[in-house]
């Protein structure tokens, strides 16, 4: 059986570490911990590549412990930041706090023969903590020279917009969390992005200086695409985990979009599939013979349920299957009720649709800016009316188009649905 360290090199998550010792001190259990500022009220898929690394931390017998950053969220991380993030509120980011927990309970909570996660919030442990003190028991032990060298700060001071003396002291405030989890929950052990590894060297040497313990840090790579840009990014804003945010039909369908270069390292790094399937998988994409978008299927399945369970995935695929092209049969007005939840669509009058065409009815709900984009599109068969495909820029609806006499669904390109409800 192999360890989690070289599970998690075999799957690109691991980029550096503290120690080369890591993988013998990982094999007896200990606790390992990741932080996550509550900037928003969801996580993104960005984030997911971090809570992966902790599942499978907890797949190998360890405690995974959750940080959620009541506390350092209202100074904000500069890593990786070219400006200074907006300060939120502390109603914001307490609401915040407890939406993101949501987002890690069904990675971390799906088998309960797993050790159970403990989630902490480090609000609890600054709140009560002066200016001065801290300033006394821990910023006396950080040398200014070796701050000014993390290459964070070295970026931001040469950029134009500099930094505060706020960003500046967030190391601090991350090295002080790792001083707290060692003394009071015997925490060992932190994962964190790549951007994170000057803050974690920081907890590292603090730990040491002040107990002489010996406590590891490990960075995971961040979720970035073949062309360098960040994963989890669309046109519509960020890939967010919540399904209050971001329906999982939309979830399902951005990672079923996955360009083929990509979608190996997403199987590896987003999901539990085993190791063999995934190399079996990357062979059979060389061949011939291969259905293309299988890997794509499997990537979005997996995802899917391990962020939205099986009820979403199941939502997911009921929704997908009722707007491909040609499925006509499959398509109804349950379905399509529920799917105005997650596509653009639009309330109008039977009159205003009755014997019009389809070009003046796209036009006047808005889903395209103009008559001239609908004709064009159609022009180039991508234009669809209840999943069967509009050649006609004459087509004019009747009440024979209605899905059960409520509901027009139209496809607007390989990517984008809409419907109209009729009153």
């Amino acid at each position: 059986m192999s360890t989690v360290i070289q599970a998690l090199e075999e799957r690109g998550l691991i980029e550096a570490m503290t120690t080369p010792e890591l993988e013998e001190i990982t094999k007896p259990p200990l606790k390992v911990y990741c932080g996550f500022d509550p900037t928003s009220d969801s996580l993104h898929l960005g984030n997911m590549i971090a809570i992966m690394g902790l599942a499978w931390f907890q797949r190998y017998g360890h405690t995974p412990v959750v940080i959620l950053g009541g506390a350092t969220g209202m100074i904000g991380d500069p890593s990786g930041k070219s400006n200074e993030r907006s300060l939120l509120d502390e109603a914001t980011l307490k609401s915040n706090v407890t939406s993101i927990e949501q987002n890690f309970k069904s990675i971390l909570l799906r088998d309960s023969k797993l050790s159970a996660p403990l989630f902490l919030n480090n609000l609890d442990w600054f709140q009560n903590f002066s200016f001065i003190d801290f300033l006394r028991e821990v910023g006396k032990h950080f040398r200014v020279g070796a701050m000014l060298g993390k290459e964070s700060v070295r970026a931001r001071l040469q950029s134009e917009e500099g930094m505060s003396y706020t960003e500046f002291s967030y190391q601090l405030l991350q090295g002080y969390d790792f001083l707290h989890l060692f003394q009071k929950h015997g925490v060992t052990l932190q994962l964190g992005g790549s951007d994170q590894w000057g803050n974690i060297t920081a907890g590292c040497e603090l730990v040491r200086k002040l107990t002489g313990g010996s406590v590891h840090g490990i960075t995971i790579p961040l979720l970035v695409k073949s062309d360098g840009q960040k994963f989890g990014k669309s046109e519509k804003g960020a890939i967010w985990l919540s399904p209050e945010k971001l329906s999982p039909y939309e979830f399902y369908q951005y990672l079923y979009r996955t360009e083929d270069r990509d979608v190996i390292k997403l199987l590896k790094m987003l999901t539990f599939v085993d190791m063999n399937t995934i190399v079996a998988l990357e062979q059979d994409m060389k061949k011939p013979e291969y259905i293309a978008n299988t890997a794509q299927k499997l990537l979005a399945a997996q995802v899917t349920d391990l962020v939205h369970g099986e009820d979403g995935l199941v939502k997911a695929l009921k929704a997908t299957e009722a707007v491909m092209p040609g499925k006509v049969a499959t398509v109804s007005a349950v379905e399509l009720r529920q799917l105005m939840k997650e596509v653009p669509s639009k309330k109008m009058n039977k009159d205003a649709v009755d014997g019009k065409k389809v070009v003046d009815i796209i036009a006047l709900a808005g889903f395209l800016p103009s008559k001239g984009e609908v004709r064009r599109l159609i022009k180039n068969g991508g234009l669809y009316l209840n999943n069967f495909k509009v050649a006609d820029e004459e087509k004019v609806v009747t009440a024979q188009d209605y899905v059960e006499g409520q509901f027009l669904l139209f496809a607007l390109g390989k990517k984008n649905k809409a419907i109209i409800e009729l009153d």
